[in-house]
């Protein structure tokens, strides 16, 4: 009941508009992982910023299963394998950038789509964790079932040969 595991990566564009920008981020996502990304959408408005309520900002699709292992080992081969030891929370989850989509190795420069960024949000789980999403009877989990960010760390250093600083 200890082994943990990956539930989901999470990869999120941030574009700030609604216009043509989106949707060469949209473009970029599904030519990525083969599969349709989800627009996000503003909770507020922003005027300094010109974005509207409830205005779609931005593209992200979410990763589960065998996709997951090789993403990830792209995607810490881009920041050259070393993570901050600031970028795990306090429930064992990690999330790091990606500057230019360019850096993940095989992808080249398309002009169609420009140049874009991405957030990637890896949330991990011990079996178990179902308690907490099902619809009934859900119950929290115990602090001493949940995942420190040390065994986080020592999950990523042991499965994807990552450094942390």
């Amino acid at each position: 009941m200890n082994e943990i595991r990956i539930a989901k990566v999470t990869v999120n564009i941030g574009v700030g508009d609604a216009g043509e920008k989106l949707q060469k981020a949209e473009l970029l996502l599904q030519k990525l992982f083969d599969q349709k990304p989800v627009r996000t959408i503003s909770k507020g408005s922003h005027p300094e910023f010109g974005v509207k309520k409830k205005e779609p900002i931005g593209v992200k699709v979410t990763l589960r299963g065998e996709k997951v292992n090789s993403f990830l080992k792209d995607a810490f081969e881009a920041v050259e394998n070393v993570i901050n030891a600031k970028q795990f929370d306090s429930t064992g989850n990690m999330s790091f950038g990606v500057h230019e989509y360019l850096e993940l190795p095989g992808m080249k420069y398309d002009p169609d789509i420009g140049m874009f960024g991405m957030d990637i949000a890896v949330n991990l789980e011990k079996p178990g964790y179902r308690i907490a999403r099902r619809k009934k009877q859900n119950k929290k989990i115990a602090p001493r079932f949940r995942i420190t960010p040390e065994e986080s760390m020592e999950f990523f250093k042991e499965n994807f040969k990552i450094q942390v600083q």
